[in-house]
């Protein structure tokens, strides 16, 4: 056969009609074509902003943000404005909770979305009553969905008009916010976001004198790296590896070095990070800014999870303030907006985010610290873990170490939630006991409750009872119960709770919230819950299919989702026979 073109249709055929196999005129292009309207809507939205690849989640944020979803047509218009393939943008918008991709010929989404957290520390507090009222009160022009955690866990339960979080949220509240159009977060002060320690204050207050005396020469990066290691100071959000020995991996690695800050916070029961950005952001600022003048940073990536809204527009301000007016030449500082995916509070995944891609953890090795953001070596870390950069190089390492208790080294900022007097991040020493923690720091238990268990490190740390209160929280001490500490997200059960409902509750989570990846998780979570929606677990079974999630799992999600499940069984069985 002949793989010559035929260059000159038959002249029987009339032009527009013209179709052809391979050798035919097609009468028009192939694939989407871009509506003029919608190139020009996205070409308003994006304005001067660069087109590159790593920013196309936040191009997507400002289309949802202005439309309240992603129609076809803006996809296909920012597809080709970055010179992208639609697949590849298709593909991402999907991944993530928080954006609504509409198909062509669907209709759009209400103009108000009401999201109530369903999560553990919100169904104690009566979130599923409040889910099951609010669509027939506010009506066909509402749309209420539920949420996973939001990370108000010490106001539950916690409904979101908007961008708008409603706190110990009532259905006639929820109605009210929608009746008054409070749909956009009320700032950065009130009741909601307090106020908080801005630039100019933070300076008065000898802010960032620290990291300018660093730089000029008063201590030397091996030194300050030295002191880091002294104090014990480990990763604070969860994982818990030493944080000065990473520095010290990091700065041996070759320039150009990177530095990706991780505030997403997306487990059930944890709150601290955004305590602390409402109300001192710029001391994990300037303990970035130290860390990155010892391990020789060249810019830093702050990635925020979207449901902080107050914060980010707090970040916006302040880091706009710091830039405009630097203490000394401070490296490129970016903020990312997540768009609702817990995955992206692993590091790896995390980093896939931020380069604008879904937020699928990577295999490893190699570590981020060696092939990180942008394949450059990477010092990846927790919020908290920078904000306490100053006062330990202030103080010295020797004064945290020293704040422990039974033994272990330093502070614990544990966020506490459920059936308690005063839930939210008390501060305490490292090492407390959970009966210590609630009757110190938390005004004791509920009036008419009686301490029966507790989750010491959210929802992936595991379930034990109160027989076990009196156990030092911290990294390490709990693994021999099947446990961790991970971020210290403490929520507290009481005789009116049962754990295998918190177990479902924290299945359900991770089920919704696989990424999908990998067959372990992606299946593994949905079959357990299967399983534990029965009366009468089979505890063989679970036992079986939990250990072949751990060993297989890619990353951490898939590895600690059996958690709940197997201390339920170790710890109370009787619930599930």
């Amino acid at each position: 056969m002949s793989n010559s073109v035929v260059s000159t249709p038959p002249e029987s055929t009339p032009k527009n009609k013209r179709r052809g196999g391979r050798g035919g005129v097609r009468s028009k292009l192939k694939g989407r074509q871009v509506d003029p309207q919608a190139r020009e809507d996205v070409l308003a939205l994006l304005g001067d902003a660069p087109r590159r690849r790593d920013l196309l989640i936040e191009h997507l944020h400002k289309i949802q943000d202005r439309y309240g979803c992603l129609s076809a047509r803006h996809l296909v218009a920012l597809a080709a404005e970055m010179k992208m393939a639609m697949a590849e943008v298709y593909e991402v918008a999907t991944f993530y909770h928080h954006f609504d991709v509409i198909k062509e010929g669907d209709t759009a989404p209400p103009a108000i979305t009401v999201r109530v957290c369903d999560s553990i520390a919100c169904e104690l507090a009566g979130s599923h009553d409040l889910l099951a009222k609010l669509p027939a009160l506010l009506g066909t022009g509402v749309r209420v969905l539920h949420a996973p955690c939001v990370g108000r866990c010490e106001t539950a339960p916690v409904a979101i008009v908007g961008q708008n979080p409603i706190p110990h949220a009532t259905a006639e509240q929820v109605k009210q916010a929608v009746q008054a159009g409070q749909v956009t977060h009320p700032g950065t002060k009130g009741a909601v976001t307090p106020g908080h320690v801005d630039y100019a204050a933070y300076r008065a207050a000898g802010g960032y004198a620290l990291a300018v005396s660093c730089v000029a020469g008063t201590k030397k990066p091996a030194d300050v790296i030295a002191m880091m290691e002294d104090s014990g100071l480990r990763g604070l959000g969860g994982a818990g590896f030493p944080a000065g020995r990473k520095w010290k991996l990091v700065s041996a690695e070759p320039a150009p070095r990177l530095m990706a800050i991780n505030i997403d916070e997306g487990e059930p029961g944890t709150f601290k990070d955004r305590y602390y950005l409402e109300r001192d952001p710029h001391r994990f600022l300037e303990g970035a800014l130290i860390a990155a003048w010892a391990v020789g940073i060249e810019a830093i990536y702050i990635y925020l999870r979207d449901e902080y809204h107050g914060c980010r527009a707090i970040l916006e301000r302040e880091i706009a303030a710091l830039q405009a007016n630097p203490p000394y030449a401070i490296p490129a500082i970016h903020l990312r907006r997540g768009a609702g995916a817990y995955i992206c509070g692993e590091e790896s995944s995390m980093i896939e985010s931020i380069e604008g891609k879904r937020g699928e953890p990577r295999l490893r090795p190699p570590y981020v610290a060696q092939v990180g953001l942008f394949g450059r070596p990477t010092l990846e870390h927790n919020m908290e873990t920078l904000h306490w950069v100053r006062d330990i190089l202030e103080k010295g390492p020797a004064w945290f170490a020293s704040q422990g208790r039974h033994g272990r080294k330093g502070m614990r900022s544990f966020s506490v939630s459920g059936r308690v007097k005063k839930p939210g991040v008390h501060l305490a020493p490292a090492g407390i006991t959970l009966r210590e923690l609630i009757d110190e720091y938390c005004g004791g238990m509920l009036d008419g409750h009686e301490l029966y268990g507790y989750l010491p490190g959210g929802a992936s740390g595991g379930i034990l009872p109160a027989s076990k209160a009196d156990i030092p929280l911290d990294f390490d001490t709990l693994t021999e119960y099947g446990c961790f500490i991970g971020s210290a997200a403490i929520v507290v059960l009481s005789n009116k709770d049962t754990a295998s409902a918190a177990a479902r509750n924290l299945m359900k989570f991770f089920a919704d919230e696989s990424c999908g990846q990998c067959t372990p998780c992606r299946v593994g979570t949905v079959k357990a819950l299967q399983l534990m929606e029965q009366k009468r677990w089979d505890a063989p079974l679970l036992q079986e299919l939990s250990q072949a999630m751990m060993d297989a799992s890619i990353c951490g999600l898939g590895q600690a989702a059996p958690n709940p499940v197997l201390t339920v069984l170790k710890y109370f069985p009787k619930e599930v026979e």
